[in-house]
């Protein structure tokens, strides 16, 4: 069986972890987390770069040092990971959730506006498959109303907007090292990304538990204490090493990466032209990493049909997010601005096809072929 995902290895992940694990301190912000810091903050020019044990815990701080408070309002698109929604959830927030796109499956930026009220605090775009939304278009809306922009850029590092990177157009950002991402740090991690200079100093003390113990180990203070409310979003260094033996690889693994996708995209490319299935279309002035391939399908029915014969043929291909407005918690603690035309009915057609460094030439050949046998006996 081709599996769906595996997760990246360089192999010089176990020389870092080893050494991280022979060290006099693999807890927080150790050896390599700093290393891992600085090569973020040099790649997307950022103000800070912190590391956190995972994406959702990026997204819970970004919450707080907004302060998004009971009865705020926040605008994200439905097809997302429920993380993008629980972490303004648990703030008391109410989410506003907005179409799509059918072409990206990405927020439609001209339906944002519609969505905004008076007790709106932010707008929350999702770069789906590490394609980008129109940040400038974002951007605008957001300082016209004096909201705040927090990019999930989960799916897109190594993806950038008319040459700038994904998660550095927002206040805030969030990025995952998920197993099923390009890059991992074990298994699990995150990243947020402060492009706003004003909450650097207080992202510190929230990622330290509420403490100033950063300024106190730059000799700031001459003593830490408790100054404000926080939590233990420091990952630990064995993580960071992990990362750092794959950041080293980034530009292997993105073309790696990419080279799959284009093989996907060339080898599907008749039966879209027949108009039998869709590709993914990339944006305008995009430039995505390879995260993930999808084709759409007819229907829900179709697409389970496909999904059984691709397993069959020793595939394993998955659809993807169920729209959290359709859930029972998302009908709790959000609701749909307008109408749903495309969430559902293009989130029921999506296919996400075996994707990952090292996929072989061959593995996704015979991807390719199954994908054409099936439809070609229709």
């Amino acid at each position: 069986m081709i599996p769906f995902n595996k997760p990246p290895f360089t192999k010089n992940e176990e020389k870092y972890v080893l050494d991280a694990m022979s060290s006099q301190k693999f807890s927080g912000d150790g050896f390599y987390s700093k290393k891992c810091h600085t090569w973020f903050e040099r790649k997307l020019n950022c103000a800070k770069a912190l590391l956190t044990p995972n994406c959702t815990q990026a997204l819970e701080m970004a919450a707080i040092l907004i302060d998004v408070q009971p009865g705020d309002e926040i605008i994200m698109p439905s097809f997302t990971f429920v993380s993008t929604a629980n972490a303004f959830v648990l703030r008391g927030a109410k989410i506003v959730f907005v179409d799509v796109i059918p072409g990206s499956m990405n927020i439609d930026e001209e339906l944002v506006e519609k969505a905004i009220t008076q007790k709106t605090k932010a707008i929350v775009p999702v770069h789906y498959a590490g394609m980008c939304c129109d940040m400038h278009k974002i951007m605008d809306i957001a300082n016209r109303h004096n909201l705040f922009v927090i990019e999930d850029a989960a799916q897109a590092m190594m993806s950038s907007f008319e040459g700038k990177p994904l998660g550095t157009f927002g206040h805030l950002a969030a990025l995952s090292f998920h197993e099923t991402k390009n890059y991992t740090s074990g298994g699990e991690g995150g990243l947020l990304i402060i492009n706003d200079d004003s909450f650097i100093e207080r992202a510190e003390i929230i990622r330290e538990k509420g403490t100033n113990r950063s300024k106190f180990f730059r000799g700031a203070v001459d003593k830490y204490s408790w100054v404000d409310l926080g939590s233990s979003y420091l990952p630990c260094d064995l993580q960071a090493a992990y990362l750092w033996g794959q950041l080293e690889f980034s530009d292997i693994i993105l073309a790696d990466r990419l080279s799959s996708w284009e093989r996907y995209n060339q080898g599907l490319a008749d039966l879209a032209s027949r108009g039998t299935i869709e590709l993914p279309e990339i944006p305008v002035g995009c430039s995505h990493n390879g995260h993930m391939f999808y084709i759409k399908v007819k229907d829900l029915d179709e697409r389970q049909a496909f999904i059984s014969y691709l397993a069959e043929q020793g595939v394993m291909a998955v659809f993807h997010y169920i729209p959290l407005h359709s859930s029972s918690a998302g009908l709790t603690y959000g609701e749909f601005c307008g109408k749903d035309v495309h969430t559902t009915k293009e989130s029921e057609r999506l296919v996400r096809l075996p994707l990952f460094y090292g996929l072989s030439s061959a593995e996704s050949d015979h991807i390719i072929k199954s994908i054409v046998n099936f439809f070609d006996a229709k």
